[in-house]
């Protein structure tokens, strides 16, 4: 089998992930910060380590302000859903997931928001300058993917931090592709709110996410959206504004931030920079041997950095290429990827075939999948 579906999530996960879940599961799970018994304190004190963990990487100093999720959508919801309030705008890209798109359209018809939508397939410098013109003086944040889910495009982070930062407003960055992978650290590139996830980029399981606020995020403007127990105040009916306990509703998936914490280590110890190259020279090699091809489209925005390929066919749709190819043992994914704007960016028809790579891929894998894709196009 030949596995092309990591923008997804990446598969297979290192041994040392499936080992660390494993003991979780036999020796420690218990209900972390609900009771004060051997194993609960045994998960709470996993958990909390993970925190730090995430912090250190990610370029903070508050293991406290790291909220841990299911997923980056969560992650997303969390944060826009918490800082958005009447009357507030916002700044979103072209290039965006609908886990972007979607909670900020409904937070405007819901509470009287307005947004603006910038082109991010443009060159860096039109891309700022686009965003400082729609800046007005009711913008709340700048929410924007880092890395596309569909094409190989970085967003120059750093560069829109220190805009955000000029004009007081938040920077909440959706790093669902590229955590992990590019060089992510929150005081330097100007983050208040980094969402991601653990079961892409870091190799941790399914059901992993977190969303990491700078040091001097203001909880105290910062709504819940989620309700119930955490173990604290249980005689107050409001959550209250204190991370992470106040936005951790309900009990969290101990052997999955265990594996994230195992899936981040790896990360560390395999080095970020050497999988981002590995990754990039895959795309590069990938879209040199398709970029003349009769019968391929290889859609590509205007400024090329990342390590996604995306595809359409002369003669069969890329949904009908997708499931020949996993017929074939080759597994990808066609369609809208939840991007329809981005789709429409690059104008791919809405239907295109994702090639999306990890640290376990080869270049023998990347022909052995243009010889397959040849033979299904013929």
């Amino acid at each position: 089998m030949i596995y092309f579906d990591n923008a997804a999530t990446t598969f297979p996960k290192p041994a040392a992930v499936i080992r660390e879940m494993t003991k979780c599961m036999r020796e420690y799970c218990g209900n972390p910060g609900r009771s004060s018994h051997k194993l609960a304190l045994a998960s709470a004190e996993a958990i909390y380590d993970v925190r730090c963990e995430v912090a250190d990487f990610f370029g903070i100093s508050k293991p406290e302000n790291v909220i841990f999720t299911q997923n980056t959508t969560q992650a997303l919801n969390l944060a826009i859903a918490g800082i958005a309030c009447r009357g507030d705008h916002f700044i979103i890209s072209n290039l965006e997931h609908n886990s972007v798109l979607r909670p900020v359209a409904s937070l405007c018809a819901l509470r009287g928001m307005t947004y603006d939508t910038v082109d991010a397939t443009a060159e860096d410098a039109d891309l700022l300058q686009e965003i400082e013109r729609h800046i007005r003086p009711e913008t709340r944040a700048v929410v924007m993917t880092h890395a596309s889910n569909i094409c190989p495009r970085i967003l120059p982070v750093r560069e829109i931090g220190a805009l955000c930062k000029r004009y007081g407003i938040l920077y909440v960055v959706d790093a669902a592709q590229s955590a992990g992978i590019y060089d992510i650290h929150m005081v330097r590139d100007g983050i208040s709110v980094l969402c991601a996830p653990g079961h892409k980029g870091l190799y941790g399981p399914q059901g992993s996410g977190f969303a990491a606020f700078a040091d001097d995020f203001d909880f105290e403007r910062f709504r819940c959206s989620l309700f119930g127990g955490n173990g604290k105040n249980s005689n107050d009916t409001d959550m209250g504004h204190e991370p992470p306990d106040s936005y951790e509703a309900g009990t969290v998936a101990t052997p999955c931030i265990v594996g994230l914490g195992a899936g981040l280590r790896y990360v560390k110890a395999a080095g970020r920079d050497k999988i981002e190259r590995h990754e990039s020279s895959l795309m590069q090699y990938g879209r040199d041997l398709l970029k003349d091809h009769k019968k391929v489209t290889v859609y590509l925005p205007k400024a090329q950095r990342g390590s996604l390929l995306l595809l359409g066919f002369d003669g069969i749709s890329p949904s009908e290429a997708a499931e020949k190819l996993g017929d074939a043992g080759v597994c990808t994914r066609a369609g809208l990827h939840c991007a329809p704007t981005a789709h429409k960016a690059l104008h791919t028809g809405g239907d295109a075939l994702r090639v999306s790579f990890s640290a376990f891929n080869t270049p023998e894998e990347m022909e052995k999948f243009v010889l397959i894709l040849d033979k299904i196009l013929s």
